[in-house]
């Protein structure tokens, strides 16, 4: 599912339950457990298939498995050379990498297409935005558009801090969608930053709503 929304040089591995991979790389490494001993048993779950995922995605760039660390701000600690991002939500995990050669970043995230909490839109979104949720909410109600909108967000997050290393508010961006297109365009309300030797004023990325699933995605070509 993922790949759909990512050019052909990344590469993605999914899965839709934590018993589906097997294997080599499906079980965590030392240090991997003890970065996650203390957290309930649905988060481990996760995060053992997750990474098992990402290590099935640089083995199909000739990596062997390796421990994926998460960084700062949860971030995953790729081998060098590789540019990568991975996503866990209710029924879906996913893992996508690319060679630093080829692609500069790369952020998704994927998340139920169901309503975010109350407060949470209000919380994350500028005036703009929650215009263009109501006004999509009323002509298209199957998908969950403020949904959409945090998904978004996180992309956009996941693909700036690992290159930047700053913080980056939700309302700090601001989102546009295209509902034909399935795309998105996000403005940084901030200084541009510089990413691979370019002062970025904001992002692009792609959607797809299917299966119960919203997922996103960005990726920034080298």
């Amino acid at each position: 599912m993922i790949e759909e929304i990512l050019p052909s040089i990344v590469l993605a591995e999914e899965a839709y339950d934590d018993t589906s991979r097997g294997g080599p790389g499906a079980a965590l490494y030392p240090e991997e457990a003890e970065v996650i001993a203390k957290a309930v048993a649905q988060r481990r779950r996760e995060f053992t298939t997750v990474r098992a995922c990402a290590r099935a995605a640089l083995g199909r760039l000739g990596l062997p498995p390796a421990p994926l660390l998460p960084g700062k701000r949860g971030a995953p600690q790729w081998p060098d050379g590789i540019v990568g991002s991975m996503t866990h939500c209710e029924g879906y995990r996913a893992a996508v990498v690319s060679r630093a050669s080829r692609s500069l970043a790369i952020g998704i995230d994927a998340e139920p297409n169901g309503p975010v909490p109350d407060g949470v839109l209000e919380a994350i979104s500028l005036p703009s935005e929650q215009k263009w949720v109501s006004a999509l909410s009323a002509r298209r109600p199957e998908v969950h558009w403020d949904r959409l909108l945090f998904s978004a967000k996180e992309s956009v997050f996941k693909t700036w801090y690992p290159q930047t290393g700053i913080e980056l508010d939700f309302v700090e961006a601001e989102i546009e969608v295209d509902e034909s297109e399935r795309t998105f365009e996000a403005r940084f309300l901030v200084p541009a930053p510089l990413i691979g030797g370019t002062h970025m004023r904001g992002f692009s990325g792609r959607w797809l709503v299917r299966d119960g699933l919203i997922v996103t995605g960005i990726h920034l070509p080298r």
